[in-house]
């Protein structure tokens, strides 16, 4: 077997996590903070990308040594309500990024010239709902996989937008720090949607299933890690998180290029993003851009979703699981519908696509702190990490990151 044939073995729920993470909220945070700000912050890129692959990795880390997912070891470690309450906020900021993102996928239907974008919010909405109901978790996890070939769409958009490589060089290796309420919310929003709450509960639910589709039916059969298992996913987890921030950078980059090189310094949907990428860019980009819009979105909607049910489903002791039938955990999948339904009512309400993208994010934003914090008490915990706790340099990690993002949802309202 060839190194690249071991290295694609590997990839599973780390890729997907870290694919995800750029949905179309995060593609439209970018652009906005590309239009507006210029280059400015393209080396945000390189900060969030080891403080992401920690966090993904140490949840991953959760679900693999203790056989059980981040809801249930957050359940084990504090009382009930506060597994409650985190996994109602995250409810709520899941609904309204898959409202954004739906919006996102319905105006780049419309920008093709395929139909009304309300039409295609309430198709793939009930799509993806009816689907994840009814296919089988390995089916799932395939087609989430393959769909992150989407993210190369923005990649080539960056290079079709021909930047100017030796300012970005410039602002690169030579960054600012943030100044002013804007710039502090800019960067808030980065690290809402790079670094989500959403990804911590998938992540570790995704280690669940993976075992549970091996035969591992029980906790117990689940509890501890090999070390290969461990080193697989450090590999899976690094790929995708790269991929992830890759791409980020290549978002931010082509809104820099194109809107905000041009003049337009403040866009408010998606189709701007897209539309002013055609006469500077040309068509090729215009429609990777409006393609990888719908394709991230169908990765991103099931983990959203599922990442709630998860969370409620371990919070709460339910039969969970994406292979589970529909009639053997109805809670679950309940709250698993009701958060994609709930993004499509939104919808219908009118909101702007990109404001609530934005929001979504700096939510999140201020959300992750909190839940970060309560990532470090469970992942120091020798009891719950059966003996196999996490590395000191990760319990560093992710002590700063809640630190920094604490710091920066204080400065944004400073």
């Amino acid at each position: 077997m060839t190194r690249i044939s071991k290295w694609l073995r590997t990839l599973g729920p780390g890729l997907v996590t870290g694919a995800a993470d750029d949905d179309p909220a995060g593609i439209a945070t970018y652009s906005v903070v590309g239009a507006q700000f210029g280059n400015a912050f393209l080396w945000s890129a390189f900060l969030t990308w080891p403080l992401m692959a920690c966090a993904q990795m140490t949840c991953a880390r959760i679900g693999l040594v203790s056989g059980a997912g981040l809801g249930s070891a957050i359940r084990k470690k504090f009382p009930r309500w506060i597994g409650g309450v985190l996994a109602l906020a995250l409810l709520v900021a899941n609904a309204i990024n898959i409202a954004a993102d739906l919006a996102g996928m319905g105006e780049a239907m419309s920008m093709l010239h395929l139909g009304p974008t309300l039409a295609y919010v309430a198709i793939f909405g009930v799509a993806l709902a009816v689907l994840g109901v009814r296919l089988p978790y390995a089916t799932i996890a395939n087609v989430l996989k393959w769909l992150a070939l989407a993210l190369l769409a923005y990649v080539i958009s960056g290079f079709l937008a021909k930047p100017d490589w030796s300012g970005v060089a410039h602002d690169v290796l030579l960054p600012t720090m943030p100044h002013g309420k804007d710039q502090w919310q800019a960067l808030v929003a980065i690290l809402g949607t790079t670094i989500s709450p959403y990804l911590f509960y998938w992540q570790a639910g995704q280690e669940i299933e993976e075992q549970k589709d091996e035969g591992k039916t029980s906790e117990r059969s689940r509890a501890n890690a090999s070390r290969k298992e461990i080193r697989d996913r450090r590999i899976d987890v690094a790929t995708g998180t790269i991929a992830s921030n890759v791409v980020m950078f290549f978002i931010i980059l082509t809104a820099a290029a194109t809107l905000h090189a041009h003049g337009t310094h403040h866009i408010e949907t998606t189709r701007q993003a897209a539309e002013a990428l055609r006469p500077v860019a040309g068509d090729a980009a215009f429609v990777l851009f409006t393609v990888g819009l719908v394709g991230t979105g169908l990765l991103a909607i099931p983990t959203l979703a599922g990442s709630a049910a998860y969370a409620f489903a371990e919070t709460f002791d339910w039969r969970y699981g994406l292979n589970e039938r529909f009639r053997r955990a109805v809670p679950f999948y309940g709250v698993y519908v009701a958060a994609i339904l709930g993004g499509i009512v939104l919808n219908l309400l009118g909101i702007s696509a990109v404001r609530a993208l934005v929001w979504s994010a700096i939510i999140n934003g201020l959300l992750a702190p909190v839940v970060l914090f309560v990532l470090l008490a469970v992942m120091v915990d020798a009891k719950l990490m059966k003996g196999q706790a996490s590395p000191r340099i990760a319990v560093a990690i992710i002590a700063l990151t809640a630190l920094l993002m604490t710091g920066a949802g204080v400065a944004m309202f400073l």
